[in-house]
């Protein structure tokens, strides 16, 4: 059976047609076909990926290292990794963050070198990466570059129709609460280790861990239809949250615009442009003017005046 559920056989008549009930599925988007949608994900060959690289952009950096981890039932079946030479230097403040150098990779496989024994690790699993769309789209783009492109016919981890399992958008909704959703601090919460952070197969190997260690949750579906769909569903939340907030972030990093005081406005004429206007003297001028003519005009002196300036 494929990732199809069953569905009856009615029409939107509400006329039920038994005879051709078993002929109707319902497809479960993003799920791939050699798993039938009401079974648990659990059970199912999982390759987790993960890749280091030489940068954030597929199109122009490349893998310098590979992970994929096999597990099955909640258990890790098989760890496999490479050294990848990226044909391209590493820049230093990359290699920082993964610690792998030029010197490392140098003697290193291409990725063309690997790509055979690739493909035959993943055919059948069930694709899994922690933010998989870094690591999803490195792998095809790396794919695509020794000829492999994405079909049908591939692994369902080179597929564009089967979504990758993310641990990282159940930890959003898990641990909504805390701080940091960054693999390290996940797994530190939930136990798992990570001694060997930012190298491809142990970080491969705890985001798997993570992803066992969250189906315990009743939150997270049994079945893998229910499984896919519900991680849609919180991945376009969670976007359109994301969204909202750099909208935020945007609008409160930009001056605000100082609205024109009705005093600075000068009456204009359609032909001339800018009409004269009186040159406006200070209050302390004008009460000066004020107090002067008061005392040129008066015929007698001002008793006021008098009376409080003494």
């Amino acid at each position: 059976m494929s990732a199809r559920g069953e569905i009856c056989g009615c029409f939107p008549t509400g006329r039920h047609y038994a005879g051709i009930a078993h002929l109707m599925r319902l497809r479960v988007l993003g799920a791939a076909e050699e798993v039938a949608a009401d079974a648990p994900w659990m059970d199912q060959l999982i390759a987790l990926v993960d890749t280091e690289t030489t940068g954030r952009d597929p199109a122009v950096d490349r893998v310098v290292e590979i992970g994929v981890i096999l597990g099955r039932g909640g258990e890790i079946i098989a760890r496999h990794g490479w050294l990848v030479n990226p044909e391209r230097p590493i820049p230093e403040e990359v290699s920082k963050i993964h610690g792998i150098t030029d010197d490392a990779v140098r003697d290193a496989p291409t990725f063309r070198q690997i790509a055979p024994e690739l493909l035959e690790l993943l055919a059948g699993a069930l694709p899994a990466a922690y933010n998989a769309r870094f690591d999803r789209a490195f792998l095809l783009e790396e794919m695509r570059r020794v000829g492999v492109d994405a079909g049908p016919s591939q692994p369902p981890s080179l597929r564009h129709s089967v979504d990758w399992l993310d641990p990282l958008v159940w930890a959003r909704l898990i641990h909504k609460e805390e701080k940091s959703r960054a693999l390290g601090d996940v797994a530190a919460r939930l136990g798992v280790a990570l001694d060997n952070a930012h190298r491809a197969t142990d970080d491969a190997e705890a985001a798997l861990r993570v992803l066992y260690a969250f189906a315990s949750d009743a939150r997270v579906p049994v079945a893998y239809g229910g499984l896919v769909q519900e991680q849609r569903r919180l991945a376009r939340e969670q976007e359109e949250e994301a969204r909202a907030w750099r909208g935020r972030s945007l609008r409160c990093s930009l001056p605000r615009a100082r609205s024109p005081r009705a005093s600075n406005l000068q009456p204009t004429s359609p032909r001339s442009g800018p009409l004269p206007t009186r040159p406006t003297a200070s209050p302390g001028a004008r009460s000066a003017r004020r107090w002067s003519a008061a005392a040129t005009s008066s015929p007698r002196p001002c008793c006021c005046r008098a009376s409080s300036r003494t």
